[in-house]
């Protein structure tokens, strides 16, 4: 096997940069660049030179984890160095020409991480997200399944289904034997009800925590020189979409990332509705009316509170009357004005309840993702199938077993291989 290396850290000037290297070769190449392998799990300042010509590289640190205790579970290692461009691109550069070595693929580290046992898939999923969290709930959602609490759910479900599954082989299997007793039906329902509950109970709470990793959609709607590309800014605090007294100014989507009360809540700026001649102001109009559809909220905003919604398409809809330093909003409407700042709290504080309405707070996360969802589906279904009492115990069994399979595919344990190349390509390269 090959000794991958990579870039640990971002690209980009900073103090330090890590890299890291993994596989058989890394007590070589430690030897080779920093003249000595150092003590494992302890941090040694070392001299970096290049093995072809001796030239030093730089001065940093040098930490060394032998196989298997490691994060990949072979021989692995970091090297700490300073952060500059030059640096780094010369220590890469000094590898890569290093006979068995190269550089590592994306999530190439947590795969052979994952291939070792040192993570299972759902983990691996979460280390993911992780890295891409943007708010504290996302990072906290993220943090609890790559702490392993999905896989000592699943596990804890699994073993339910093998305990029933031997009760069910036993009787089909030794029936005849004297000293194994007749099958009794009502220990199925009493080894198995407890995990269908909570298997169904995740299922519910499963939508919630998909859509954390996606972030709270909000639709700013409205007729053309309603104040929304102001709005967007102004929540933005900074300038993002041009304003101007222009109508059909704003001719695609602008979207704001926004970090409310650790929920990530997206904004998103849309063409004024209005019908139009204008080829490219009308493919805009369209999109807005499509996305429209996946909103979880939509403001549509009108100056004075004049024009009331007529385009939310069933979604969730606030209604926001802008200018409100020239004229108070009607009953019903929720008064803003962008120059001044009125309203700009009440109106993010709104969205914030929808979002944690909607979205949960990561606490308690577990599918996170729809593979989860649709595996767990699955398991619960063909328990329900199990405990239905209308078959032969030949079927229970192939019921029970379904169910395990199903439940092993979210950490990994069977059926995975075509999935693995999609999951650890999301990874970051080095990681």
């Amino acid at each position: 096997m090959d000794t991958i290396f990579a870039p640990g850290t971002g690209a980009g000037r900073a103090a330090i940069a890590i890299i890291r290297l993994s596989g058989p070769a890394v007590r070589h190449t430690l030897a080779s660049f920093a003249g000595a392998v150092p003590a494992p799990r302890r941090a040694t300042v070392v001299t970096l030179r290049d093995p072809l010509n001796g030239e030093t590289l730089d001065q940093g640190l040098a930490l060394f984890f032998p196989a298997p205790h490691s994060a990949t579970g072979e021989d692995y290692a970091e090297l700490q160095i300073h952060g500059g461009r030059a640096v780094i691109d010369g220590v890469l550069a000094a590898l890569s020409r290093r006979p068995g070595l190269r550089a590592a693929e994306p999530g190439e580290f947590a795969r052979r991480g994952f291939a070792n046992g040192k993570l299972d898939l759902s983990q691996a999923e979460a280390l993911a997200d992780l890295v891409d969290a943007q708010t504290e709930a996302q990072r906290r959602q993220a943090l609890r399944v790559a702490g392993g609490a999905l896989r000592r759910k699943v596990e804890a479900w699994r073993l339910a289904l093998i305990d029933a599954l031997a009760l069910v082989e036993a009787d089909l299997d030794f029936s005849d034997e004297g000293d194994v007793g007749r099958f009794d039906a009502l220990r199925l329902p009493a080894l198995l009800a407890g995990p269908l509950d909570e298997m169904r109970a995740a299922l519910r709470d499963a939508p919630a925590s998909e859509r954390m990793r996606d972030g709270f959609l909000v639709m700013i709607l409205g007729r053309p020189n309603a104040g929304k590309s102001t709005l967007l800014n102004a929540l933005a605090r900074r300038d993002l979409a041009i304003v101007s007294p222009t109508p059909g100014t704003t001719r695609d989507m602008i979207e704001a990332h926004l970090d409310l009360k650790g929920l990530p809540v997206t904004f998103v700026d849309t063409a004024g509705l209005r019908e139009t001649a204008d080829e490219i102001e009308r493919v805009g109009v369209d999109r807005v009316l499509e996305r429209i559809e996946t909103a979880d909220l939509a403001l549509w905003l009108s100056a004075g509170g004049e024009e009331a919604a007529d385009a939310s398409s069933g979604v969730e809809t606030v209604m926001i009357a802008t200018k409100s330093d020239l004229a108070p909003a009607p009953k019903g409407w929720l008064g803003v004005c962008a120059k001044t700042g009125a309203g700009l709290d009440t109106l993010l504080e709104l969205v914030a309840e929808r979002a944690k309405a909607r979205l949960g707070d990561g606490a308690s996360a577990l599918l996170i993702r729809e593979r989860h969802r649709t595996a767990v589906s699955a398991g619960a279904a063909a328990i329900e199938s199990a405990l239905s009492g209308e078959k032969d115990l030949e079927f229970v069994a192939e019921d029970l077993r379904s169910a395990a399979r199903a439940l092993g595919r979210i950490v990994g344990a069977v059926d995975v291989e075509h999935v693995l190349d999609a999951v650890f390509s999301r990874f970051c390269i080095g990681k």
